[in-house]
């Protein structure tokens, strides 16, 4: 993933910060929302996909873009988590891609 997608994710987690401050959040309940938002983001994903593959209400367009908000969301989390996310996840792929060179 480009570093500057990275640098665009880790500007808006502090802007979310700043918002999470002015509630009065602890630092570890906004943590746990971020990652259980990526719940939600998921439980989106799925009804886009049944309205796309089974309704009229959806798009494959209204999934991609779902599915964008998943991956934006994990990436917040993920910043909130570590202070190298970057690394974090760059690292986690390699390991993966790394898995799927092997042969059973």
């Amino acid at each position: 993933m480009d570093h500057s997608s990275w640098t665009t994710v880790e500007r808006l987690t502090r802007w979310l910060d700043h918002s999470a401050e002015d509630l009065g959040l602890p630092p570890d309940t906004v943590r746990l929302l971020r990652v259980l938002k990526v719940t939600e983001e998921n439980g989106e994903v799925a009804e886009a996909i049944h309205g796309a593959a089974f309704g009229s209400t959806h798009t494959w367009d209204d999934v991609e873009k779902e599915l964008c908000g998943v991956i934006f969301t994990g990436m917040v989390a993920l910043v909130g988590l570590t202070s190298d996310a970057p690394t974090v996840f760059e690292n986690h792929l390699a390991h993966i891609a790394q898995r799927s060179l092997t042969t059973v």
